[in-house]
């Protein structure tokens, strides 16, 4: 828009917006639409939990056991209790994820387990057996209600993918992480959730949406990835040790000497797909056995396509970005293909880095503090 003022032609003047609402938003706005708590009990088997995940297309449930027989974890006390007479019912104990079952499932053989019905049998163990198998089911995280947008996106850009949220908190005081809490109904709050909601003010926000994420330095390296040979349970362990959720798929330097059950550093190497643990959620039960011995590309390109066909979808795209693509539009594509982060390629298609939500958040966040 080209103005004068005071004789002086400007052509690139912008209006000031002012951010004090968008910052004053509390988490309850933001969970008002979420649907209710999807939860397992403790004594869920595997299976059971699986098929939870898969149905409500989630990628992890909180466990929910009667209160006084376990310590939550970390060592939370998030209880659920009756509304009217405020009597509890339930105590949340951990939060079990996708990259839990899968770790389980292609875990070391278990003394006496029979090798024909070892799926079988691991799929029967219940799900409290599991929590604590990868890091973050081990936090429970809670924000109260009127917790306001800085604190939420402060809890989120420290690597906390999800909290569960009391609608009728009886600590209404209280701002911010609590690690006491009874209310009588949750919802679960994401990074995800945040996400989408800072894209519907990308208005307000295009003084960071617009600069690129060289320029605002959230490109992350180095990126650990598997080669194109690593079998899905080599993939898993390292997943599982490395308490990653995905990992970029690169072109083997050497397919004959190269070690394929270990990461590798992805750097410079050409992107050709990615392993993530959520998408194993779409892989059948009575066929997972059979897959874990597979090569992760074999898995990603047909494996994939089968379970997107069935579920009416198309196979997930490898979703990349430059470091001079600008941070509105990496957003859109988080967005858009609902992941939880982007590989940051050169024009060659060779692996610079990657963005993930946690960094949008905290680069956000800084942008409001400004």
């Amino acid at each position: 828009m080209q103005t004068t003022m005071m004789g002086v032609k400007t052509d690139n003047i912008q209006p000031t917006i002012d951010l004090r609402h968008l910052k004053d938003k509390k988490v309850k706005e933001l969970v008002t639409d979420n649907r209710r708590l999807v939860e397992v009990p403790y004594t869920a088997t595997i299976a059971h939990t699986l098929n939870a995940l898969v149905a409500n297309q989630v990628v992890a449930v909180p466990v929910a056991a009667p209160p006084g027989h376990w310590i939550g974890a970390g060592g939370s006390m998030i209880l659920e209790s009756d509304k009217h007479t405020g009597v509890v019912r339930k105590h949340y104990i951990g939060m079990v994820t996708m990259l839990d079952i899968l770790s389980h499932i292609a875990g070391d053989k278990i003394d006496g387990e029979d090798e024909e019905l070892d799926m079988e049998q691991r799929m029967s163990v219940a799900v409290s057996s599991v929590i604590g198998h990868c890091l973050e089911s081990l936090s429970l995280w809670t924000l109260n209600p009127s917790t306001s947008m800085l604190d939420c996106m402060e809890v989120f850009s420290k690597g906390i993918h999800r909290a569960l949220v009391p609608l009728d908190s009886n600590m209404e005081n209280v701002a911010g992480v609590e690690l006491v809490e009874s209310a009588s109904t949750y919802r679960m709050l994401t990074q995800m959730d945040l996400i989408k909601f800072l894209k519907g003010h990308e208005p307000e926000l295009k003084h960071v949406f617009n600069r690129t994420v060289q320029e605002l330095s959230v490109v992350v390296e180095p990126v650990f990835g598997v080669t194109s040979h690593t079998k899905v349970i080599d993939a898993i362990k390292s997943m599982r040790a490395g308490s990653l959720n995905a990992v970029p798929i690169v072109e083997s330097t050497n397919p004959t000497t190269e070690d394929h059950s270990q990461l590798v550093n992805g750097k410079g190497r050409k992107v050709i797909g990615t392993f993530s643990a959520t998408d194993l959620r779409g892989c059948p039960v009575s066929q997972l056995q059979a897959f874990l011995p597979a090569s992760v590309m074999d898995y990603t390109t047909s494996l994939l396509s089968v379970s997107a066909n069935m579920a009416g979808s198309s196979p997930r795209e490898l979703v990349t970005c430059y470091g001079e693509s600008r941070l509105g539009d990496v957003v859109n594509k988080v967005v858009a293909n609902h992941v939880h982060r982007v590989w940051v390629v050169d024009r060659n298609g060779l692996l610079e880095g990657l963005v993930s939500l946690t960094d949008i958040i905290k680069v956000i966040r800084s942008s409001l503090l400004e």
